[in-house]
């Protein structure tokens, strides 16, 4: 009987549902910085936390449409459809617009060429009016 209870109780460990890794999202935290007429640019450096561990990383971009101004944005987030954290650099592309007048807030959705997906909101401060696809792309230091 003893026996029979483990064999059962194993056949059930085995056989539940696993977490799959793929499904870990990380915290993003970034700082950026944007200027343009017509086609603009930006820089900034952010921190990624994934996994119990910080990858600090550099993102830089070019927008192309109507903008115009300047503005300086923190934003936080997540990204999710990481495998391994590597895969978090890359090129990310957006469609999006947006204003901001001394302050405002604002929010982006970024995917990347091996699926993974970035989500930020937060404040940015400057004056800019926006309708543009950006193209950004981020190097893990």
């Amino acid at each position: 009987m003893f026996r029979l209870i483990a064999l059962l109780l194993l056949a059930l460990g085995l056989a539940a549902p696993t977490p799959s890794f793929a499904q870990v999202s990380g915290h993003v935290r970034v700082k950026f910085v944007k200027a343009g007429l017509l086609v603009g640019g930006g820089a900034g450096s952010g921190v990624l936390t994934y996994r119990g561990k910080t990858y600090p990383f550099r993102i830089s971009g070019l927008s192309f449409g109507i903008t115009a101004g300047a503005t300086v944005g923190r934003f936080d987030g997540w990204a999710s459809g990481i495998r391994d954290v590597s895969d978090f650099a890359g090129t990310y592309s957006s469609v999006g617009g947006g204003f901001a007048l001394v302050g405002g807030v604002n929010g982006v959705h970024l995917r990347n060429e091996k699926g993974v997906t970035i989500v930020l909101q937060g404040p940015k401060a400057g004056l800019e009016l926006a309708a543009n696809i950006s193209e950004i792309t981020i190097t893990l230091k």
